[in-house]
């Protein structure tokens, strides 16, 4: 059920909120054993926020907007008074004083919290296998990975668990997630969504979105968390315009263009290539136009996004030191050796790799030939899209170069883990929104992801796209075995 036809029927009296809990306690009690989406799932919460709702439709009081909608959240954004883990040892304890700008958003519009979402330790990963608490499945396939880092949120998604989530995306942490769990996952315009509550990766890059069953739903989520925040500097100014009412305008003259680099990648897999390709056709045949475009400094984003974002990485978790707050080393002889033994206890491995990438980055002798550079290429980055658009208004590519993979394939190969998120990243480094949805599926029936990406602020055109495609398309009513997903 979408959000519109939830909230329809809870105000003709036809179904309660507090029932809309029972049924999604009830789903996740029957298959998060064997997925392990959620860290924590907040029963009581979910069942006073749902009651708070019932009361005011019975008092005859207008409903909100998100009103008894039971959301999860991915644990690395502030719930007050409910731990905030980051799937991490440093944090296991941590529970944050005060709410997140996004989560305040989204419980003053009546949403309900079902529960906190398992992730990638601090959002490092592609396959949320560095948690520090287990390892997320994906709902279609449990022997393979959800994606990461925003596994967690993606899973529970797609496997009914919730009505939608809430991820961040540093490099691709929604999109690829939604992609290999055949969920729609939006990454807005860097600075659109306020970032102020949301524990630090990389803080140029870092970005709140939500993951939803359908276009619609995504648009109606970013619709109450986008906005000023003046808690957040890099919290844009700009006035939120109203995502539904473009939804069903037809995509008559709209520019698509098709990003040569991607389809001529080696490792893309060749039905991921073959259904994207077909997509395009699909948008033809709705007016829009396609044409190949090319951003020449596209494939160099993976290589300059391992120098910027461990570098920010190491700023920002430089915090964790075992003095104001989070796990603290027991064993120590010196001031010096409390810090050392803290961080080499309390960070996993993953962690530890890009805070020390990082530190050599940025260290004297070497921040000139790495992160000054790194600088200088993401400028050309940004520029080759500011080109682009000045051609087409949309632009077409896989969201990954394959469906997802088993658990443990790239366990003792970071560098072919990071290869998992060549095609998102140059959307962070140039702080365009982007939104990966289904369309189409391997021989194996695992999720074929489409990202499209538009210029700053455009969100509504992107919005508009995806959810014409979507709808033209019916991508999920072909999934092998039906929508739901079988356990």
């Amino acid at each position: 059920m979408a959000i519109a036809e939830w909230r329809q029927q809870l105000q003709l009296g036809k179904v309660s909120a507090r029932e809309l809990v029972d049924q999604q306690l009830e789903r996740i009690n029957e298959v998060d054993q064997k997925l392990h989406a959620f860290l924590d799932v907040t029963v009581e919460r979910a069942y006073a926020d749902a009651d708070r709702i019932d009361e005011a439709r019975l008092a005859g009081d207008s409903l909100p907007p998100l009103a008894g909608v039971p959301l999860a959240i991915k644990d690395n954004l502030c719930t007050k008074g409910i731990n905030t883990t980051c799937s991490s040892r440093m944090l296991q304890n941590f529970v944050p004083p005060y709410e997140s700008t996004v989560t305040e958003r989204l419980w003053n519009s009546g949403a309900v919290l079902i529960g906190k979402t398992n992730l990638d330790e601090f959002a490092m990963g592609s396959s949320t296998e560095t948690s520090a608490f287990g390892t997320t499945f994906n709902p279609w396939n449990t022997s393979k990975v959800p994606g990461g880092s925003s596994g967690g949120s993606a899973a529970a998604v797609a496997a009914g668990e919730c009505m939608a989530a809430l991820g961040s995306d540093t490099g691709g942490s929604i999109r690829q997630p939604a992609s290999f769990c055949g969920v729609v996952g939006l990454k807005p315009t860097y600075g659109r969504v306020s970032r102020w509550g949301l524990v630090a990766f990389a803080s140029s890059l870092d970005q709140v979105g939500p993951f939803a069953n359908c276009v619609a739903d995504a648009a109606e989520i970013l619709q109450v968390i986008a906005g000023p925040d003046a808690r957040d500097s890099t919290c844009l100014k700009a006035s939120v315009p109203d995502y539904l009412s473009s939804l069903s305008q037809p995509l008559n003259g709209i520019r698509v263009g098709l990003i040569s680099e991607c389809f001529d990648q080696k490792g893309l897999q060749t039905e991921v290539k073959k259904s994207v390709l077909s997509a395009a056709d699909q948008l033809k045949n709705l007016g829009a136009e396609i044409q190949e475009i090319s951003c020449p400094r596209f494939n160099d984003g993976i290589a300059t996004y391992y120098v910027i974002a461990p570098s920010e990485a190491s700023a920002n978790l430089a915090r964790y030191d075992g003095v104001k707050y989070g796990f603290r080393a027991k064993e120590f002889e010196s001031l010096s050796s409390m810090t050392s033994c803290t961080r080499s206890q309390g960070f996993g491995k993953e962690v530890q790799r890009r805070i020390l990438i990082g530190t050599y980055a940025l260290s004297a002798g070497y921040v000139d030939a790495y992160y000054k550079k790194a600088q200088q290429v993401r400028t050309l980055i940004r520029r080759d899209f500011e080109s682009a658009f000045q051609k087409v208004d949309v632009l077409l590519t896989p969201t990954a170069p394959t469906t997802a993979f088993e658990a443990g394939t790239h366990a003792d190969n970071p560098l072919s883990m990071y290869l998992s998120d060549l095609l998102t990243i140059p959307a962070n480094l140039a702080g365009l929104p982007a939104i990966s949805l289904p369309c189409g599926f391997d021989e194996s029936g695992m999720p074929i992801g489409m990202q499209l990406i538009s210029n700053v602020l455009e969100e509504s055109r992107l919005l508009q796209v995806a959810y014409q495609f979507e709808q033209a398309s019916s991508v999920m009513e072909t999934a092998p075995g039906g929508h739901c997903i079988p356990f």
